[in-house]
This record gives structure tokens, sequence and C-alpha cells, in this order.
């Protein structure tokens, strides 16, 4: 777990929040974008060529190109909720024992400051902060690069606070429900079943490999995706054993959460990367809209 504390708001550089609420939306008004999860999976997915990336390549050429990016990874968990405001945020190479040619990667997408702000003029019932220094880590740039490989989309991202309740998390992100009408595409960044300490190393390469309580909690989580059951996703530690082991700890699974708090009525809901790896691993990912 890549874990953040920050305090780095540049007054200097920012606009005070009224004087947001009195200037014209800096962004563009389009129509509605879709909702992304994708199952980031292994950092080497970034330089891989398999199926999941595929996956990855043909979703962002059946969709709209947006005017900027909203990622939630599973990777920044900080105390409090915080958002990049950088022009240019750094690759975040956080991980380790991976090859060379991983980490000599570099994804040079700009930041948004204009969508930072409006992230915090949206969002009443709690504090956003301004982050100057964390960047893109791999859960939003090894799969961003996939449906935009020239780096021309800027990116902001939106931290995990690890004090909040998956109530919580799902009610926050309700409050950018109008930023979808604005060209701007959220996704969230995860895997739906992540549990490293029973991953079945031996079993990399076999295809849909899942232990028997990871297809279990894969299905109904699924299921409730499918039916509209968000109560039941955001309830998913009343759901078993089977749920305990899929999601030991909840930073790779509420990125799912900020992605269905968007599903607006009678949207369509498409999956895609089905498939399970190492037998604790899900690269299940959502299509909204």
């Amino acid at each position: 777990m890549q874990e953040k504390e920050t305090n780095s708001q540049n007054p200097d550089d920012m606009m005070k929040l009224n004087d947001l609420n009195k200037t014209p939306d800096p962004l563009s008004s389009t129509g509605k974008m879709p909702v992304l999860f994708l199952g980031h999976g292994s950092p080497m997915n970034a330089i891989a060529e398999n199926e999941f990336v595929d996956g990855f390549r043909n979703i962002g050429k059946s969709i709209p190109k947006p005017d900027a990016i909203l990622c939630i990874s599973a990777h920044w968990e900080t105390r409090g909720t915080f958002v990049t405001a950088m022009e240019q945020p750094e690759t975040i190479h956080d991980f380790g024992g991976f090859p060379k040619e991983l980490y000599d990667l570099q994804y040079p997408a700009p930041g948004s400051p204009e969508l930072a702000e409006r992230i915090k003029s949206l969002i009443t019932t709690t504090e956003i902060e301004s982050d100057y220094k964390w960047g893109l880590d791999h859960g939003a740039w090894s799969v961003i690069k996939h449906l935009y490989p020239k780096a021309d989309v800027p990116v902001v991202q939106m931290s995990l606070d690890y004090y909040k309740k998956a109530g919580n998390h799902y009610d926050l992100m309700k409050e950018l429900t109008s930023l979808r009408n604005n060209g701007i595409l959220i996704i969230g960044s995860g895997n739906m079943v992540h549990n490293l300490g029973l991953v079945a190393w031996d079993k990399f390469d076999s295809d849909n490999f899942a232990f028997d309580w990871a297809l279990e909690a894969s299905e109904k989580m699924k299921k409730f995706i499918l039916s509209g059951d968000h109560k039941n996703l955001i309830d998913y530690q009343s759901h078993g054993k089977a749920f305990e082991l899929a999601i030991p700890t909840p930073e790779h699974y509420l990125p799912l959460l900020y992605v269905m708090a968007l599903k607006e009525e009678n949207e369509d809901v498409k999956l895609f990367n089905d498939k399970a790896v190492a037998g604790s691993i899900t690269m299940t990912s959502v299509k909204i809209g």
C-alpha cells in the first residue's frame, strides 16, 4: 500500500473558492462521458502485450476522447482527501522488483489545475485539499497509457481517505456527477478481488485460474454490479468469508464504489477483462454508459 499524509497547499497558486464559484466553468460542456473501473493488476501490464491490455485499448477506442481524466487509484491513500493540482505530475514508480524497462517508462500527461479546482468547488460535504507532490502512481498511468498512449489528455488524481467508511466514499463521488457532462472521464483503478498474500505464483500463466472463494466473491460482485444493487456493494463486509478473503484491505475495492456511485438510472453497464489471475486477483473491469 502506498500511503501518504500530506498538507501541501500552495495558496499563491490557488483561487479562493468563493472567487471560483463566481467565474464561468472553465471546462467544456459535452455529451455525457462514460465511467470506467479498470482492474489494473500487475504493474507489468504497463509494458505487457496481453488480452487485458487489448481490453484497455479497445475501450479507449470506443469512447469519446475526454478533455481531462479524474482517476481514483488504489495506490494513493491519505488522511483526508486530496487532488493533484500541479501543471505537470511526475510518473511515480511505486513498486519494487520489476525490470528496468518498467522503471524507465514515463507517462508525461499534463495535469489540470482547473479540474482540481472544479472538484474542490463541487464537493461540499468534506474539505478537499490541493496536492503538489504526488503525481501519477501506477494505478493511474499503467492503464491510462493504453487508453491514451500519446499522453495528451490531462490527468488529475484524487486520493482515498483511509479514515472514511465505504458509504462515505460512495456518497462523496455522487457530488461529482456533473463532471461527466463537462468532458471528464472518471476512472476508478483497482481490483475487485485482490489478495496478494494468497497469490498462486505458480499459476500466473494459467488462464482464468481462481480459487473457489475468489470465484464466489467475484460472481456475487458482478451480480450486484449488473443488477444495480449498490447497497450490497457498499456493505461488502457483510457477505462472509469469501469477501473477507477477496478484500483483506479495502483500497483496491473502493475505486469500484466511486465508479458505481456515478451510474444513472437506465444506463448500460458492461463488464470486460473479466478473468482471474493467479487464483486471488480478478482483472474484471466495468464500463458505465
